[in-house]
Parts: C-alpha cells; sequence; structure tokens
C-alpha cells in the first residue's frame, strides 16, 4: 500500500512509524515545516451516527500541490481519499495506470467545490460516501432513489455507508444491503468511515479484481474494519489487531448472514 498526503510539523513521527510497520510507503508523504495538519471537530449525536461539524481547519490541505513518485503512478488501484475535490483531481490526472479509481467525498465539498465534484464523478469507477451526503447531492431522502441518482452522475458503482445499519451497494446490476457487524461497544465512531473504505479498498487490491462477487467480499471487510475502528478512540483497536482477528470476524459475520 502506498501513501500520498500532507501533514504540518505538529504531525507525530510515531505515526509515520506506526504506518511503516504496517508495511505502507509513505514515501508519498509530504511534512511541511512550520505549518499544521488538517484539523476537523465535530459533535455526535446520542445515536453515534447523526453528526455535526463545528470546526474545520485545513491549514496544509489548502495550499497541497501532490506530486506523485514516478512508481506510485502505476499504481492499478486508487483510492481518493476524502479531501478537497481540487487536489482529488490532481492525484487523478497523475495515476496513469490504474485498473480501478475509487473516491470519497463529504459534505463540505459537495456545498462548495460542487462544480470540481461533478467532472470528478464523471472520471472515477466507484464512490464511497454516506447517507446524508447521497442525500445532499442529489436532494432525495430517498435512499434508493439517491444511490442510483449518484451512480447516472458517472462512477460505475456507488457506496452509501449507513453507520451502525451498514451499507448500500448500487450498480447498474444489482443494488443490495449488506449489515453492520453486531458491536456493542462503540466509543468513537470517528474514522470509521474512512476505515470502512480502507478496508474494502486494501481486499480488491489483495484479490487483484473488482468482480460483482469480490466487491460484495470488500465491502463486508471495510464493514468489519469500521466495527474494530469504533472499539476505541482513534487508532488504537487497529493497533491491537492482527489479521487473524479480521478473519475471525468475517467468520461470524458469514455465519450471522446465513439463513
Amino acid at each position: 500500500m502506498r501513501l500520498v498526503g500532507v501533514v504540518g510539523e505538529d504531525w507525530p513521527a510515531e505515526h509515520t512509524e506506526f504506518l511503516r510497520s504496517r508495511r505502507i510507503d509513505t514515501a508519498g508523504l509530504r511534512v511541511v515545516p512550520g505549518a499544521r495538519t488538517f484539523r476537523w471537530r465535530g459533535k455526535y449525536q446520542r445515536n453515534m451516527n447523526d453528526r455535526q461539524t463545528v470546526d474545520v481547519q485545513l491549514n496544509v490541505m489548502e495550499q497541497f500541490d501532490p506530486v506523485l513518485p514516478e512508481d506510485f503512478r502505476r499504481c492499478p488501484f486508487v483510492f481518493l481519499a476524502n479531501g478537497s475535490t481540487e487536489i482529488q483531481l490532481k492525484v487523478l490526472g497523475q495515476c496513469l495506470g490504474a485498473n480501478l479509481i475509487v473516491a470519497d467525498t463529504m459534505d463540505l465539498w459537495i456545498r462548495t467545490e460542487r462544480q470540481q465534484l461533478n467532472e470528478l464523478l464523471r472520471r472515477i469507477d466507484g464512490l464511497v460516501l454516506n447517507d446524508s451526503e447521497a442525500k445532499l447531492l442529489t436532494e432525495d431522502d430517498n435512499l434508493v432513489r439517491a444511490g442510483h441518482r449518484v451512480r447516472e452522475m458517472g462512477p460505475r458503482f456507488v457506496v452509501i455507508k449507513k453507520g451502525e445499519h451498514g451499507a448500500m451497494f448500487f450498480s447498474r446490476h444489482e443494488t443490495y444491503v449488506l449489515p453492520a457487524y453486531p458491536t456493542a461497544r462503540v466509543v468513537d465512531p470517528t474514522g470509521a468511515g474512512d476505515s470502512f473504505a480502507g478496508g474494502m479498498m486494501g481486499y480488491l487490491a489483495e484479490q487483484g479484481n473488482f468482480e460483482p462477487r469480490t466487491l460484495k467480499e470488500a465491502m463486508a471487510y471495510g464493514i468489519l474494519v469500521a466495527s474494530f475502528t469504533v472499539e476505541d478512540f482513534s487508532l488504537e483497536r487497529l493497533k491491537n489487531i492482527e489479521r487473524a482477528d479480521l478473519d475471525r470476524r468475517m467468520d461470524e459475520y458469514r455465519r450471522m448472514l446465513t439463513f
């Protein structure tokens, strides 16, 4: 896995070392001297699903002009993580060898960079977003209609995250819903959506294809990675699990869905 991003001088070096310990290539991570890392602050409702953005500080993200290392440009699987649509388009323009390109977005970019987002949607294979973002993007409160309307904007498939209710998948040929893993201990949902996308893309890259069956399995792995994330603050829970823990939870999840 290869990471491209930008952080400020306040970024702790141990975070980079942790990424490297998980076999993530950080050659594309830029540290800007004297600058501050992107910051987001929000408030969750009691149901832990609905949130309100309280503060966004773009900091280093505001001036970030990504330049991918040469070998990064040939990655077959590319995930454009949540960030400015302008930056996503700059990265996309450098990914010349990608077989699959999936992007994430959020309400901030839907509201402030809609024209750029429309262009991005026409150039990607898949989009991941949550239920409130899908409704905002399409101005439709019916998630089934919203999912298909997002797909009609360009992506071959759309994944709508629904928090404790799992996720929905939309393509031209099929629509389905996968439930969340029943997690009793929910400490902090921050980052669960990013973990979902990372787990999904990691599995697709591991399998080397994005056939319909693989996509469904990848969504399941994304759901399970997110189920671990919410069990503690930040990345603390993910630091303490291995692939075997994920596979055990997958076995439980498969049994749960069999009837």
